[in-house]
């Protein structure tokens, strides 16, 4: 079963298998997804608007004040603060034209409220070719960006970008923003015929990552509703095969 969307800015705290109990921070529309992905596996179905740019005069997007508010509202309000301040939420979240401001209002409102706490981002890596969206990450704690595949045609057929986005600029970003500061690769991987879990796809994919170098490398499968057809979760011996081949790269890495 898909997730729905979420309906606001701010939303949670929920259990995140990476991060524990996070506050996620939506900054795209409540109505439908905006993302310059139309990934195969993804748990809220289906990207209706597919761009690579988001702007105001496409859609009502909340400014750096309505953010910083209601994130100040919310942490007020909970009993306990939560581990985690993780932009997520409907889509690519470094799509918003005003990203590198809001990350800075977040990190104001983490310090004075939650200062135990730690800001993250969930991205498609799709921005990280930009120099001002490279600047923003870096002020974050930790940045879990996604890269599921290391053949051009596996990368079309299963994260279904958006015509101005390419796996070479998306890697090229992330070795830039790994020589800055540190990077966690996401990589959900799955088999069947539209998964990426074959032998070339693996093989280039783990040559990208040596040339991007990142900290460590979280592996996991299916286990949420998902649109695409022909597609299964990896076995626990097939997830430990994808993780030995990580680690035989010299790259930290673990399932989640």
């Amino acid at each position: 079963m898909l997730l729905e969307l979420q309906k606001g800015i701010i939303y949670g705290p929920v259990h995140s298998r990476r991060l524990g109990i996070s506050l996620g921070i939506n900054l795209l529309p409540a109505s439908a997804k905006a993302c310059s992905f139309n990934c195969v596996y993804c748990q809220y179905g289906w990207t209706k608007f597919h761009m690579a740019r988001v702007s105001k005069t496409d859609f009502a997007l909340p400014s750096v004040e309505e953010v910083a508010d209601c994130l100040r509202n919310t942490i007020r309000g909970l009993p306990l603060k939560p581990a985690y301040l993780t932009f997520s939420g409907n889509g690519e979240p470094a799509m918003h034209p005003d990203f590198e401001q809001i990350v800075e209002a977040v990190v104001e409102v983490q310090k004075e409220l939650a200062p135990e706490a730690k800001t993250a981002i969930l991205s498609n890596s799709s921005t990280a070719d930009r120099q001002n969206i490279r600047r923003a990450l870096a002020k974050l704690d930790v940045r879990i960006m996604k890269l599921d595949c290391g053949s051009k045609e596996t990368f079309r057929r299963y994260n279904q970008p958006c015509r101005a986005v390419t796996l070479e600029s998306i890697t090229m970003g992330l070795i830039k923003l790994s020589a800055e500061t540190p990077v966690f690769i996401q990589a959900l991987l799955s088999s069947g015929d539209n998964g990426n879990f074959g032998a070339e796809n693996v093989r280039e994919w783990i040559e990208r990552l040596k040339s991007i170098k990142p900290a460590f490398v979280q592996i996991y499968t299916l286990n949420r509703g998902f649109p695409g057809k022909s597609l299964r979760p990896l076995s626990k011996e097939e997830l430990s095969w994808a993780k030995a081949q990580v680690l035989g790269a010299g790259i930290r890495a673990e399932i989640f």
